[in-house]
């Protein structure tokens, strides 16, 4: 392949003393007295005329983001720089089927307040510009047929992240005129900084597996490294501010040997409130209504995620301890509840309690035995022998429940973090920073996380595809510009 070095470090094999930067070349020379360089350029063919735009992270965001740029411009030179495999989050989310999107969110209101970091920003332009439709279409487009269950989520029909990685990995590769967009791995890029007229960005790129640098002039830079303390370095050195990351999207560590004995036990709809001790007003968003899992450390399912997410700064601040209260039958008052009891007893006089849970509580077997066990109630006791007042005490621990939250566990779907560049730092039409021009973020580098469900994913798509158009728009005006237009 020819290519020529215009913008990168030549090679040479000796330390040197002082660093120096040519300013009538189109290179910077770095130095190191540890370290031996060698020449390690990009492949690209280059003439004076093309930009280069260089995508950190070969994430959902960046490899999204770098196709629309190249769509936009096809003759744009873009190069991805991704430090292990790419696209290694779209391979594991929903249990290695990918959850593309959420289809059962059309409108962007309704769509905002799925983001603990972002509901606010978001109600704009943002997925007015790139939204679920949109992204869904695209697939489709591609050759990814894709279908939405009950809940929202969307998947491929394949069930199998193959068809989205595939899809973008080939897209990537045929996308604009030659060369592609190029995706090199194993690389990081350590410093980034600008010339003096601040219009080149200066890149500092080590392979991590040998002693190679590569020191690249770039036109254009997004940073789309996800959560990783990659991009909210390279962010610093240009200007940005960090707002520190905690985990997002977690489940709760509950401190109930008895209720952890009955993993996989599941409810199809519970209200979970989270009360922390130094949340002084009731927030709304940290009551959540939904399915729950009971896991052998504690508590998971989409309720515990969503209030996992709301409350991630909180919980941080508390390390991780509160109380849960939970109302396992959410769809019945306490007065209903307690005159079905008071039938039931008297129909199932001569039953074990343990053997006859009223059916319109839709408790398993299991659960009914830990409940009366909390209310110190054997499983032998005959119907007849229930004090009216132990009907009323049952009623009350189903409708208000209270769980010692003792810790957070993991979610293995997904590793999401609240924290990141904050969002007043950019403009959510361009994805360009306010601080540096010609400087895109998109993805979770950015103050933004959603709940499980394919949001996380959505902002990835919107952010990539937004901050591809500006760049690709802005070298389309250079060229013209270049050419006497």
């Amino acid at each position: 392949m020819n290519f020529t070095l215009a913008r990168f470090v030549f090679q040479f094999a000796v330390s040197l003393d002082t660093a120096s930067t040519r300013s009538n070349c189109k290179y910077l020379l770095l130095t190191s007295k540890k370290r031996k360089f060698t020449t390690a350029a990009i492949p690209l063919t280059h003439t004076s005329s093309e930009e280069l735009l260089v995508v950190v992270g070969g994430g959902a965001a960046g490899v999204y983001g770098a196709i629309r740029a190249k769509t936009v411009a096809p003759k744009l030179n873009v190069v991805i720089i991704e430090k292990g495999k790419p696209l290694s989050k779209v391979k594991i989310s929903g249990g290695g089927r990918c959850n593309v999107t959420n289809g059962h969110c059309a409108d962007k209101m309704i769509l905002a307040g799925h983001y603990p970091r972002g509901h606010k920003e978001f109600r704009g332009s943002f997925f007015s510009l790139h939204g679920p439709m949109d992204t869904m279409s695209w697939f489709s487009d591609h050759g990814v047929e894709l279908k939405t269950e009950d809940d929202g989520r969307v998947f491929p029909v394949s069930d199998s992240s193959s068809s989205v990685i595939d899809c973008l990995l080939t897209e990537a590769k045929h996308r604009g005129v030659a060369p592609s967009v190029v995706l090199q791995t194993g690389k990081v890029v350590t410093t980034a900084s600008s010339d003096n007229a601040g219009r080149k960005f200066l890149l500092k790129v080590e392979k991590r597996t040998m002693n190679l640098v590569e020191c690249i002039e770039a036109d254009y830079l997004l940073i789309a490294s996800g959560s990783s303390q990659q991009g909210h370095r390279l962010a610093a050195q240009l200007g940005h501010s960090i707002v520190d990351p905690v985990p997002s999207l977690f489940t709760f560590k509950i401190a109930d040997s008895q209720l952890t004995e009955l993993s996989g036990v599941s409810f199809p709809k519970v209200v979970a409130k989270l009360k922390l001790e130094n949340v002084q007003r009731s927030s709304p968003y940290l009551t959540q209504v939904g399915p729950m899992l009971v896991t052998h450390w504690g508590l998971s399912g989409p309720v515990i995620l969503r209030l996992s997410a709301w409350g991630a700064r909180y919980l941080f601040s508390s390390c991780y301890k509160g109380m849960l209260t939970v109302d396992f039958v959410p769809d019945l008052h306490i007065e209903d509840m307690q005159s079905i009891l008071s039938q039931h007893k008297i129909r199932f006089a001569k039953q074990k309690v343990l053997n006859s849970c009223p059916p319109e509580f839709c408790l398993v077997k299991r659960f009914w035995k830990y409940i009366l066990g909390r209310e110190g109630l054997s499983g032998d006791t005959l119907w007849a022998s229930v004090s009216n007042n132990s009907l009323i005490s049952i009623a009350r621990l189903l409708k208000h429940c209270t769980l010692e939250v003792a810790g957070k566990g993991q979610f293995k779907d997904e590793f999401v973090t609240a924290g990141g560049v904050p969002l007043s730092e950019i403009s959510l039409n361009t994805m360009e920073s306010k601080i540096h021009p010609r400087l895109f973020f998109a993805g979770e580098v950015l103050n933004v996380d959603g709940v499980t469900g394919g949001f996380n994913f959505q902002n990835a798509w919107s952010g990539g595809y937004i901050a591809g158009t500006s760049i690709g728009k802005l070298s389309n005006d250079a060229t013209l510009k270049n050419r006497g237009f």
